[in-house]
C-alpha cells in the first residue's frame, strides 16, 4: 500500500454479549478504544478477558451488539492490527523464518521483509538466535519470538493476551520492555492481565472486567486510587470471586 496508512482507531464496542453453550460469557459491553494510551484489561480469572479479546481481534464475533473500527479508506482493518497469545505458537523453522512468513502473508516485498526482520530482532535482543530453531528456544524467548513477528507487521493495534502468565520475573520483564518500546513506536496496545503489579506498570488507563460485565474504564491513577465498583475494590484487595460470593450471601 502506498502512502500512510488511515487511521484504524477507534475500535468501538456497543452492547457487545457473546454466549457459548446457552451460556453469556460477554454481557453487553459497550466501550471506546481510542489511540494512544496502554489499555490494559483487568480482572479475575474467569472474568472474560480472553474472550474480549478476541472479539476485539476479530477472532469470534458477537451474539449481540456491535463492533465497528473508525477507519476511513482501510478496506480490511484486520490488516492493521495484531495479537499475540498466552502461549504462541512456533513455527517448524528458524526465528528469523518465523518473522518473515508472517511478513509474506501482509506481502511485504522481499528486501522489506529482511530490514524488518533484523530491525526487531535487534530490538527484542533476538538477533544472536536468527537461525536457531524457534521451537527449541526457552518459552520466554518464544514470547518475544511472538511479540518480534507481531512488531514486524508495524499494527496500529496489538492485542495481548496475558503474555508473561507463564514467565519467571526476568522474562516478564523483558516481555514488558518490549511492550513498552512498541508502545512507544506509536502502536495502540490493548492487553489483558490478572497481575495488578504488572497492570501498575503498564497500564495507561483500566477496563476493569467482572463476570464477563465491563464494571470500569478509568484512567489507571484513578482505578488504583479509587476504584469506582465494590467487586474492584474487592480485586484489589485480593479478595476472590467466590469469597465476594460468600460475602454478599
Amino acid at each position: 500500500m502506498n502512502g500512510p496508512v488511515p487511521a484504524i482507531l477507534p475500535l468501538t464496542l456497543q452492547g457487545v454479549s457473546y454466549a457459548a453453550g446457552g451460556k453469556p460469557r460477554i454481557k453487553a459491553v459497550s466501550v471506546t478504544l481510542a489511540a494512544g494510551p496502554r489499555s490494559i484489561i483487568l480482572g479475575p480469572n474467569g472474568a472474560g478477558k480472553t474472550l474480549l479479546i478476541m472479539l476485539c481481534h476479530g477472532l469470534v464475533g458477537p451474539t449481540e451488539g456491535v463492533i465497528a473500527w473508525g477507519h476511513a479508506g482501510v478496506t480490511d482493518p484486520r490488516w492493521h492490527q495484531a495479537m499475540v497469545f498466552q502461549r504462541p505458537v512456533m513455527l517448524r523453522r528458524s526465528v528469523a523464518a518465523n518473522v518473515d512468513y508472517a511478513l509474506q502473508l501482509r506481502a511485504v516485498p522481499r528486501a522489506e521483509r529482511q530490514e524488518r526482520i533484523q530491525e526487531v530482532l535487534s530490538r527484542t535482543g533476538l538477533h544472536r538466535f536468527a537461525d536457531a530453531p524457534a521451537r527449541v528456544l526457552s518459552f520466554g524467548e518464544q514470547q518475544r519470538v511472538a511479540l518480534a513477528r507481531a512488531w514486524a507487521l508495524r499494527p496500529q493495534v496489538l492485542f495481548l493476551d496475558e503474555p508473561t502468565a507463564s514467565l519467571d520475573p526476568t522474562a516478564t520483564r523483558a516481555v514488558e520492555d518490549i511492550i513498552n518500546a512498541i508502545h512507544e513506536t506509536g502502536t495502540k496496545i490493548v492487553m489483558s492481565t490478572h497481575d495488578l503489579g504488572q497492570a501498575h506498570r503498564l497500564a495507561d488507563e483500566i477496563l476493569f472486567l467482572h463476570r464477563g460485565r465491563l464494571q470500569e474504564q478509568t484512567s489507571a491513577e484513578v482505578f488504583f486510587r479509587r476504584p469506582a465498583t465494590q467487586e474492584a475494590a474487592h480485586f484489589l484487595e485480593g479478595r476472590l470471586p467466590s469469597q465476594l460470593k460468600r460475602v454478599g450471601s
